[in-house]
Order: C-alpha cells, then sequence, then structure tokens
C-alpha cells in the first residue's frame, strides 16, 4: 500500500441516510473500522477492512463539495444535494434506491383551497435550497425571492418571513404538526453514488470496479 493519499476517500452523509447506506457498503465489501459507530468519537476520517478505502464522515451537503474538489474520490449524496450544488466535477453514475423523499413546496393548509400554483407570478420563499427553487420557478416565467435557511423552514410562514417554503418532505409529520400542506413536487429524491470527474478519467477502472460493487449490492438487497 502506498501513501495514505493514494487511498480511495468515500464521503458519507451524517444523519438519517447514513444508517440506510450501511448495508449497501457492507455488501460491497467495505466495513468500517470499530470506532465509526462510537456516537461519542469527534473522529472524522476512518479506516475501514479494505486497506485501499477509508471513509469520512460529513454534513450532507459537505459530501458534494469534498467530491467536486478531489479531496474525496467517491461519495453518497441525495439528488437534492446534487441538484443545488450543480457542479460540473461530479457525476452521479449510480441510484442507490435508498433515502427516497420529495423535494416540495408547501404553504399554509388555510391558504391552500383558494391558491393555484399555475397562477404564481412571484414569490418568496424560504427553503435551503434557492438555486434548485430558483431555476424551477424560472422555468415558467415565475420570479422566485429565496431566503436562506438551514433549517426549521416550517417556522417562516407562522412567523411573517414568507407565505411559502420549499423543503424536503418525507412523511409529511412535520409540516401538518406546522400547519403546512404540500401544494407542488419539484423533484422526487434518492441518494446517489457520486464521483469525482478527475478520478473518474486517472483512476478510472478503480473507480468502475467499485460502481460496479455497489450496483450488485443494490441490487442484492432489493432481491
Amino acid at each position: 500500500m502506498g501513501p495514505e493519499t493514494e487511498k480511495l476517500v468515500l464521503a458519507l452523509p451524517r444523519g438519517r441516510i447514513l444508517a440506510d447506506v450501511m448495508p449497501l457498503l457492507r455488501r460491497a465489501g467495505i466495513e468500517p473500522e470499530a470506532e465509526f459507530a462510537d456516537a461519542e468519537s469527534r473522529k472524522l476520517r476512518f479506516a475501514t477492512s479494505r486497506g485501499d478505502v477509508d471513509i469520512i464522515r460529513v454534513r450532507s451537503f459537505d459530501v458534494a463539495t469534498f467530491v467536486a474538489f478531489g479531496a474525496a474520490h467517491l461519495g453518497v449524496a441525495g439528488n437534492d444535494v446534487l441538484m443545488e450544488f450543480d457542479s460540473p466535477e461530479i457525476y452521479a453514475p449510480l441510484d442507490l434506491g435508498i433515502g427516497r423523499c420529495r423535494l416540495s413546496v408547501a404553504e399554509p393548509a388555510e391558504m391552500a383551497p383558494g391558491d393555484d400554483p399555475a397562477r404564481w407570478s412571484q414569490l418568496r420563499i424560504a427553503t435551503k435550497y434557492p438555486r434548485t427553487t430558483r431555476r424551477h420557478f424560472a422555468r415558467r416565467g415565475v420570479q422566485a425571492e429565496c431566503i436562506k435557511l438551514s433549517g426549521a423552514m416550517e417556522l417562516a410562514p407562522s412567523l411573517g418571513l414568507c407565505r411559502r417554503i420549499v423543503d424536503l418532505v418525507s412523511t409529511g409529520k412535520t409540516l401538518r404538526a406546522n400547519g403546512l400542506v404540500e401544494v407542488e413536487l419539484i423533484a422526487h429524491v434518492t441518494s446517489r453514488l457520486a464521483v469525482n470527474r478527475v478520478a473518474w478519467k486517472t483512476r478510472s477502472a478503480e473507480i468502475r470496479a467499485w460502481i460496479d460493487r455497489f450496483e450488485e449490492a443494490v441490487d442484492a438487497l432489493a432481491a
């Protein structure tokens, strides 16, 4: 094994997707070191059962940053993150079929019965996805002023920040608990295997082999 910098680095997201990706990881032949499972650990880079592969654990949006700039060769990211990051340095060749949810527009339930999204001309929207939101509405000539929030989007309408939000929705429980309903779908979301463009070219055989391993893992767990 050469210097540590020659190892393949795989970026994984913290949070709810991590639990979903672990069966795929193990099926593909990667077992993280024991400290990876320690909730008290502050370590961010981990060795694996493969001497040629290390894992880093970062925030979901940071997966795209590490992959785009080549600090990680591979990563797991939702297509919501990839759409927002929108980098030509990232390929996403494989849908892992995990983390299923949707990116939607929501508004207060009392507004919805008399509201028609087809008649919107300009909007103020709170979201973690301003670029994706603006692109979505621009395609049909709607001007969207986006207020960037990192979380707690559901509070924005009730506190007068704006009337609508764009956020990820899974069960819809959080929306309902805060008096909101979905009124428009922007995109269905799943997690993808993301690849750095330069690594795809310079380590193509190695990268292709890992894509194949993950594809086999996806197929096996879906069977």
